[in-house]
């Protein structure tokens, strides 16, 4: 991807949504050398902090997190070739507590260091982000919209690491391998029911986030059998009006492709936004190399007023 654009296809966002996202950028520009609030960020483009990173990511290819240090150390790189300024005032103006600090960051991403630079060495450019809108066509994404009583499930789950490029995805791939390992999943197995949902599930608990992670669950809706201390709890979803949305195709990648195009497509342009509440992913086997698996993405929605 160009580094100054995202290029959004299929259909594209719609205008306010652009704008929105716009504006998260122009504030991140406008604070690069102030500690910079994620949550500030993401209300610019009235979203919570945890859904603007996760969307960023998608759209980007990296986290908002690593565009603000690549944009530092480019503006740092400016500073020193075009003014007098101390490379300490410089570190500090950036974030960096201490020239060592900055120095490392400085060399890891321009391969030269900030003393090097000031003499006249090449350092890299990084480019500022713009959203622009090309329209390519019209395209269908099907879906259905569920509403659902309270249900309890049984699950085990672990705090995950706010999405970071692709840090909370592997982080969540080492938790399923784990806990089929380790005789998890046999025993979710033994206290789940799967004549609802249809398979197991991967629980993210995005209303539960915290200022660094979310809790992310493996589980299967509750069968009711007394709990016998597995290292399992039993927990209830309250109703929720559910977008549910089918991937078909090899795994992880339809997985990916999916959620970009609901992330994109689905919620610019449909009546429904984030119910900041729980997403599931339901699985049905553990066939994940099968070319023609299908699995289910649902997300709590509330319709936009």
């Amino acid at each position: 991807m160009n580094p100054d654009r995202i290029y959004l296809t299929e259909g594209g966002l719609k205008m306010d949504w652009i704008t929105g996202i716009q504006r998260s950028l122009d504030y991140t520009e406008a604070h690069l050398t102030e500690k910079i609030d994620y949550e500030m960020v993401a209300k610019q483009a009235y979203s919570s902090a945890f859904h603007f990173q996760r969307v960023f990511s998608i759209l980007c290819g990296f986290s908002l997190g690593d565009y603000i240090r690549m944009r530092r150390l480019a503006r740092a790189a400016e500073d020193l070739l075009c003014t007098d300024e101390k490379i300490i005032h410089i570190a500090l103006k950036y974030g960096y507590d201490t020239p060592e600090s900055f120095s490392r960051a400085f060399l890891r991403f321009h391969g030269i260091t900030p003393t090097e630079a000031r003499r006249g060495g090449t350092v890299k450019s990084f480019f500022r982000l713009s959203v622009k809108l090309i329209l390519s066509g019209g395209s269908t994404m099907d879906y259905r919209i569920e509403k659902k009583d309270a249900f309890k499930i049984i699950c085990k789950k672990k705090q995950v690491n706010k999405p970071q490029g692709d840090s909370a995805t592997e982080e969540i791939s080492a938790f399923w391998n784990q806990c089929t390992k380790d005789g998890t999943m046999e025993d979710i197995c033994k206290y789940g029911r799967f004549d609802g949902l249809g398979g197991v599930l991967g629980i993210c608990f995005s209303g539960d986030m915290a200022d660094a992670a979310f809790p992310y669950g493996i589980g299967a809706e509750y069968n009711g059998v007394p709990l016998h201390g597995e290292g399992l709890e039993i927990l209830e979803i309250p109703p929720y009006t559910f977008a549910v949305f089918q991937c078909k195709g090899p795994m992880p990648e339809v997985f990916k492709t999916t959620y970009q195009r609901i992330v994109t497509e689905f919620f610019p342009q449909s009546n429904y936004q984030y119910g900041n509440g729980v997403e599931l992913e339901v699985y049905p086997s553990a066939d994940v190399s099968n070319p023609e698996y299908t699995c289910e993405i649902w997300i709590a929605v509330n319709e936009k007023k």
